[in-house]
């Protein structure tokens, strides 16, 4: 219940601080008539969108598990980071689009205002402390959808940084032109991040394999635990659902060890996984080890 609180707190902290610097950049990007800073604007506008698919996802994923979703909620996170993903990649070739055409046609801008690089500095600032803060929660909490949002506000803070230090520049040369060139660059940044958000999300709604330190986390579990009687294991699949990581596990145990013995070796297996790897659901399924799974799974025995 206290990580669900948290992952709360963090979403709705992420809400409030994107739409003030939103507001702040679109008034100073009217005044200024920066590109950069309009193209930050929309970029935070993006991050707004995300915060509020992100509070839904922690909302809808933190529901226990009921006859319409016997496997709980957890896509809802997987959902929310893949449109993210999406949101980012947008944004960026949105910036693209709008600067090309700065770069084409031209346009004029008001170089004497102090208020563009105070706003950019403030969102600076402001983005790195929330952006941590969903950081250190999506890693307690194992949380998704909050690893995507601090990842796109973390790209935010570099777009913010470089439009600040593209209008200092300007500030004092007066070359206008370097406005949209910077805009394309942090619009480059904005994409590669985008992506990887993306990919790494699809690959959880594809059910697609934990990653393989993980796997190797779990095959040196039974490794361990072979002193108890564990003899080896069948299969191994693994995949993540929203904050929870889903496992199932064949163990092969002697043929004459009592089933008492082999259900205890398997709750010690699960315990051991989910201090390693956090929330987990695990299904092991006892086998006797004879020759014949001896001939066919001698090579997945640890």
């Amino acid at each position: 219940m206290q990580s669900v609180v948290e992952k709360k707190l963090a979403a709705g902290l992420s809400i409030a601080s994107n739409a003030i610097i939103i507001i702040l950049k679109l008034i100073a990007g009217v005044i200024s008539g920066s590109i950069s800073i309009i193209s930050e604007a929309i970029h935070s506008l993006s991050d707004f969108f995300a915060s509020m698919l992100t509070f839904f996802a922690v909302m809808k994923s933190s529901e226990p598990a009921d006859k319409e979703h016997p496997f709980g909620h957890g896509r809802y996170e997987d959902m929310s980071g893949f449109i993210e993903g999406g949101l980012i990649i947008f944004a960026a070739l949105f910036i693209i689009y709008e600067s090309c055409k700065k770069l084409i046609f031209g346009y004029s801008m008001e170089t004497e205002s102090f208020l563009g690089i105070i706003v950019m500095a403030i969102a600076v600032v402001s983005n790195f402390f929330v952006s941590s803060y969903l950081f250190y929660v999506a890693k307690k909490t194992n949380s998704i959808s909050l690893y995507a949002d601090g990842e796109h506000l973390r790209t935010d803070i570099w777009s913010s940084l470089g439009v600040l230090i593209g209008l200092v520049i300007i500030k004092f040369t007066g070359i206008i032109i370097l406005d949209p060139i910077i805009a394309i660059i942090v619009a480059l940044f904005i994409f590669k991040a985008g992506f990887v958000i993306s990919k790494a999300t699809l690959n959880n709604l594809l059910d697609g394999s934990l990653p393989a330190e993980d796997l190797e986390k779990i095959e040196n579990i039974i490794k361990d635990m072979r002193k108890e009687g564990i003899l080896g294991y069948k299969s191994l699949k693994a995949r993540s659902s929203g904050p929870e990581k889903l496992i199932e596990i064949t163990l092969l145990f002697p043929k004459d060890m009592v089933i008492e013995d082999c259900h205890n070796i398997c709750d010690k297996v699960e315990n051991k996984i989910c201090e390693t790897l956090g929330i987990c659901k695990i299904s092991i399924h006892a086998e006797p080890k004879c020759e014949k799974c001896d001939s066919k799974n001698k090579n997945n025995t640890p």
